[in-house]
């Protein structure tokens, strides 16, 4: 299995993408999965999901808000004690800030975008690399977003806080691996699941039209022609924390189904 015997952290739980990333966690053998999200009941349902596949993976729940750094620290700690170790971490958490123009955005918004998808990151990420370095490695996959290399107008604080994630995870993984430890980021295009499903139910609303013809309208301009899953991003997430990436750091993985070819 991709992740037999390793614990996965994975911040960022809830419907989409967070409780996918646990699920295939604990399907592909990881000895723990350790889950943090700031509301209690995504973690519940995150281990229910899990429960559903008939899995007995044991799951640390962990109600977190990565904008605050004792509250990182707190996890790690929680899942060193009860694991003795932490082989994986997932970054997922995010807050996608105001859609709005730059030239009259609410930079008090960008500040609070910040403090979770940079600051919150790095809080997490610093709390987990003592413990990376004690037993001789690890390996961190940063969930980042096309909106950085395709932009999107209107998604300003969000996609200039990924765009500094982007900075951040290319120094850390030239500083960590001396240590063993591989830092990696996933670009995540367009995803179906609840997320874009409510996404796209109000803008249907909004345009007097169906999910449907949105959703197809979104697939014409991917290549493979169909939205891709939660799920099948989830799998390549995972991939850059799998030993099958054993070489690779400082890499971004474009998951979009070809909407964006980098050069």
């Amino acid at each position: 299995m991709l992740l037999a015997g390793k614990v996965v952290v994975v911040s960022g739980i809830g419907p989409g993408l967070g409780i996918e990333l646990a699920l295939l966690a604990a399907a592909e053998g990881a000895t723990g999965v350790v889950i943090a999200a700031r509301t209690p009941a995504k973690l519940d349902d995150a281990e229910a999901a899990i429960r559903e596949r008939g899995l007995t993976t044991p799951v640390l729940k962990m109600p977190t808000d990565i904008a605050d750094a004792e509250q990182c620290r707190r996890l790690v700690t929680a899942a060193d004690d009860a694991f003795g170790r932490i082989d994986a971490l997932v970054n997922s958490a995010y807050v996608p800030g105001r859609f709005e123009p730059i030239a009259t955005a609410d930079l008090d918004d960008w500040r609070r975008t910040f403090d979770v998808n940079v600051f919150g990151t790095m809080h997490l990420t610093q709390a987990v690399i003592p413990v990376m370095k004690r037993q001789g490695g690890g390996a961190i996959v940063m969930i980042n977003s096309m909106v950085t290399r395709k932009p999107v107008p209107w998604q300003s604080g969000y996609a200039v806080s990924k765009s500094a994630l982007t900075t951040a995870t290319a120094l850390l993984a030239l500083e960590l691996a001396p240590h063993g430890i591989r830092v990696n980021s996933a670009y995540m295009g367009w995803m179906w699941g609840p997320p874009v499903e409510s996404y796209l139910r109000e803008a249907a609303v909004r345009q007097g039209t169906t999910v449907e013809a949105l959703a197809a309208e979104v697939a014409k301009n991917i290549p493979l022609g169909r939205i891709p899953d939660d799920a099948e991003c989830a799998k390549a997430a995972l991939f850059l924390v799998s030993d099958y990436a054993s070489v690779v750091t400082g890499a971004a993985l474009d998951v979009n189904g070809g909407e964006f070819l980098p050069r």
